[in-house]
């Protein structure tokens, strides 16, 4: 039997057994003292009265001293069961205690202890769960080595950035183990050796993916200034990098650009107050240039104002009802200088009307500069080609011509700014680089697309897809 319970009751029945086996011996031995000629009969029948009154005598006791037991002893060994489990972490005994009709101060203590074990138990494992959901969250990578330089803490954002399978058991290793990169792995064993932050950066090749990380180390000291290990945080400038390469070409294309008007204007402003002003035809054709170089001066900046509008944060649009014959008409007339300048003639044809929302005054400047550019990059008297599909969602325009044509290694980059396929011919021209950035802009912040197809010394064609309605984000 086992238990404290379960030994005292063995224990009693022992002891019970032989005190009255030891007592039934010792009247049954003093009985013929009392009555030597006593007859065998009766002697045997008192021998039996003995038997049954020493048994009944037993039995008694011990139902006795089982139920003082049982009052008394039964809940040391269920506290003592209940202590064992609380020990290998089952808190859920106190509802079993509280049903128990034996209750006792040392039950309910423990009951007590196994509530509060267990509120505590849930609180930990909700701020466990709290702790990994942050880590995972978060938008950085995050490594955590002990003090004796093994890997107890690593998130997803970590794994993801330096290829790492998802089921790859890391936790444990070391350091060297990991096969991170040597500018990590010696930015990890500086922070070990000095005690001292530091802080890299790194240029990585994952997966055929180039990206740039910033790496801060930094040591973990506990409350009393004793050493717990290190923590690693990885963060993806990848887009930062992108946007200040961005932010620096910008800046030279826009010196570059504006340097060339301004060295014209103060060169051939110059020849002339050296003298050139005495001679009229030399003057005018100066004046000329002059003008020229100013119109491309003011047209620069005028693109870059626009450029700028367009993108900031907040920029809407003056949405009304616009016809697409009407808007195409305005935009061929602002070009038709140009085109009867080439000997050029212009393809539209639209049966019916088509009304679209959208912004007229915008919609023109995409369509002037489509325009602009179909004649800029044609031959003379080349056609330009303008069709309107309507769809039951949208409306598709295309703009094509019968020009130079593009590269199709160039297709990609010809929405940036300042790039130009022909450099040469867009500076005679006068165009800036700019229109299609500003076209594109304007198009998606109409929730539309553009899209180009085009053929070296065949032609180019612009599509664009607009919604017929305005559409709510």
């Amino acid at each position: 039997m086992k238990g404290l319970y379960g030994r005292l009751v063995l224990a009693n029945i022992l002891f019970l057994s032989v005190l009255l086996t030891g007592l039934g011996i010792v009247l049954g031995q003093f009985f013929p003292l009392f009555n030597q000629s006593a007859d065998p009969i009766i002697k045997r029948d008192y021998l039996l009265f003995l038997l049954i009154v020493l048994l009944t005598a037993l039995f008694v006791s011990l139902f006795i001293i089982t139920r003082l037991l049982l009052q008394y002893i039964k809940p040391i060994d269920e506290v003592t069961a209940n202590a064992i489990k609380l020990a290998d972490g089952d808190y859920s005994i106190h509802t079993a205690i509280i049903e128990k009709e034996r209750k006792n101060d040392l039950s309910l203590a423990i009951s007590t202890i196994s509530q509060s074990m267990q509120k505590i138990s849930k609180e930990q494992e909700m701020e466990k769960e709290r702790l990994n959901t942050l880590i995972e969250s978060m938008g950085n990578g995050l490594l955590m080595f002990g003090r004796g330089g093994t890997l107890n803490l690593v998130n997803g954002v970590f794994r993801k950035t330096f290829g790492f399978k998802v089921d790859e058991e890391l936790i444990g290793k070391t350091v060297n183990s990991l096969d991170l990169p040597r500018e990590l792995d010696r930015l990890i064993e500086d922070v070990y050796m000095t005690e001292q932050s530091r802080e890299t950066q790194l240029n990585l090749q994952v997966n055929g993916m180039s990206s740039a990380v910033k790496v801060y180390g930094a040591p973990v000291i506990g409350n009393y200034g004793n050493w717990l290990g290190i923590v690693v945080v990885i963060h993806d400038i990848t887009e930062l990098v992108r946007l200040e390469k961005i932010r620096k070409d910008f800046v030279a294309n826009v010196s570059h650009e504006l340097r060339t008007p301004v060295t014209s204007i103060k060169g051939f402003a110059e020849t002339l107050l050296d003298g050139a002003m005495n001679d009229q035809t030399v003057m005018k054709e100066f004046l000329e240039i002059i003008q020229k170089e100013s119109n491309r001066l003011k047209r620069l900046i005028d693109e870059l104002l626009v450029l700028s509008d367009v993108e900031r944060e907040g920029f809407t649009l003056q949405y009304s009802e616009v016809g697409l014959r009407k808007m195409i008409e305005e935009a061929i007339q602002v070009v038709s200088g140009r085109i009867e300048e080439k000997e050029m003639v212009v393809s539209f044809d639209m049966p019916i009307e088509i009304i679209i929302d959208g912004d007229e005054g915008r919609l023109i400047q995409v369509m002037v500069n489509l325009l602009s550019n179909a004649i800029s990059y044609s031959m003379k008297a080349k056609p330009i080609t303008i069709k309107v599909i309507e769809l039951e969602e949208d409306v598709v325009i295309s703009v094509k011509d019968e020009g130079i044509g593009i590269k199709e290694s160039e297709l990609e980059r010809l929405f940036e700014r300042f790039y130009r396929v022909d450099r040469a011919r867009s500076r005679d021209s006068g165009g800036t680089g700019l229109g299609l950035a500003i076209v594109k802009h304007l198009i998606e912040v109409h929730g539309g697309t553009i899209q180009v197809d085009s053929e070296l010394n065949v032609g180019t064609c612009f599509t664009l897809r607009i919604p017929r309605q305005k559409r709510n984000y």
